[in-house]
């Protein structure tokens, strides 16, 4: 049995931003339980010139759904980078999830040998699809990911790996 792209992004995708959305509400809850601001969790980071914590949530919204548009030859949806509070990074996600599961399975499945090209600044990036999801999208999805985790228990928010892995 082969895995095909659709199984290999969208529901990878989904799952990692539910986990997030976990993740996130013991955060909320872990400020509130501290008596800190919410604001502390949300700009807190890693090092000096790394993403805040909101910024990283905003990047694993941007590489799902900018990979599933991509693959299914959609067009990006925009959402605009305003995410301040925890509220506004939950509904965030439930709109990339949303989006997500609008996007139908064949679509995404026809972007296999689809050529992706991405200009990041400075460059040009060329891919095939597969190779685009696989080398690319994913490991983003997942770096971000990691990212926002590591933040907040670097902030002391009492989650662990089974938290970032989620319920199986």
């Amino acid at each position: 049995m082969s895995l095909s792209i659709y199984e290999a992004s969208v529901p990878v995708f989904i799952r990692g931003m539910r986990n997030l959305q976990a993740i996130l509400a013991k955060a909320e809850a872990h400020a509130g339980d501290r008596g800190d601001p919410p604001s502390v969790l949300i700009e807190a980071r890693l090092a000096p010139d790394m993403l805040p914590f909101n910024q990283q949530v905003q990047r694993v919204s941007d590489t799902a759904k900018g990979a599933a548009a991509r693959l299914a030859g959609q067009e990006v949806p925009s959402f605009p980078d305003t995410e301040t509070t925890f509220p506004e990074l939950q509904e965030r996600l439930t709109r990339t999830i949303a989006y997500l599961e609008s996007v139908p399975a064949d679509q995404i499945e026809a972007g296999e040998n689809r050529p992706i090209v991405l200009r990041p600044r400075g460059g040009e990036l060329r891919f095939d699809g597969k190779t685009y999801l696989l080398s690319f999208a994913l490991p983003n999805f997942f770096f971000h990911v990691t990212t926002a985790y590591a933040i907040l228990r670097e902030q002391g928010v009492p989650v662990g790996k089974m938290d970032y892995l989620g319920g199986f």
